[in-house]
């Protein structure tokens, strides 16, 4: 049979308020009901942000590092950083040096704050409104850029014509999260079921919005763990007699 060989389904956020509402078991009636549901569905993007990383919103920024210099402002947007590095070079002699990044009992420790030389580390200041990060030592003259990964804050819902800030796959936990919160204003008898649902959805999503990395272990190990751990009970009923067998493999 023929398919339509198209990937472009997503729901606007006027369509995406509609199945929140019917999920619950109530109706999108008035302007209210949809300026109320714009207010929750915005509340829920926050939420997701307190939940951990969500790699979709994840962006590279860069600041040029001034002599001198120690602070400097992020993006307002920024929720936290994932990583950091001083760059020097450009081209074939650029080179990328991890720097750490510390708390304010650490960085308040420093006995020399302003000590010079290429910075190693760095202090995060998650400001409510403009964050700052601290350079240390402060960078000895305009040769280093600071470059980082951060995660940035999911856009508002905006216009109801708008499509959600979200990737495809996270559409699904989104309705059902917006229904969750939906349910808190009219059908509080059904909230709890529909946090139930909500929270499935979401740990599906995050599951699969997660990094793949290889891994790599020990063959003749791994073999022996598998082999022997259901019997090790059984035939090794002490530690050192179990570590034993596992050493003979």
């Amino acid at each position: 049979m023929a398919t339509t060989n198209t990937h472009n389904f997503n729901l606007d956020l006027n369509l995406l308020v509609e199945e929140a509402f019917e999920r619950c078991g109530a109706e999108l009636r008035t302007g209210y009901d949809l300026r109320t549901a714009t207010r929750s569905l915005n509340l829920l993007t926050i939420e997701w942000a307190n939940r951990g990383i969500n790699l979709w919103t994840v962006e590279q920024g860069s600041i040029a590092l001034v002599a001198g210099t120690a602070t400097y402002n992020l993006p307002a947007t920024t929720i936290d950083l994932m990583s950091q590095v001083i760059r020097t070079g450009t081209g074939t002699t650029q080179s990328d040096i991890a720097i750490t990044r510390v708390s304010n009992p650490t960085y308040a420790s420093i006995p020399s704050k302003n000590d010079t030389g290429r910075p190693i580390q760095i202090y995060l200041d998650r400001q409510a409104e403009i964050p700052t990060v601290t350079m240390w030592p402060i960078p000895n003259d305009a040769s280093y850029t600071f470059v980082y990964w951060y995660l940035k804050r999911i856009d508002d819902a905006g216009d109801f014509s708008n499509a959600s800030d979200v990737p495809y796959r996270f559409v699904p936990c989104m309705t059902s999260g917006l229904s969750f919160y939906l349910a808190q204003k009219y059908r509080p008898e059904l909230a709890q079921q529909m946090k139930l649902y909500y929270e499935d959805e979401f740990n599906r999503a995050l599951t699969e919005d997660g990094s793949s990395t290889s891994t790599h272990t020990t063959g003749v190990l791994s073999k022996c763990l598998i082999l022997h751990q259901v019997k090790k009970q059984k035939q090794y009923p002490t530690e050192a007699a179990w570590l034993f067998r596992i050493t003979r493999c």
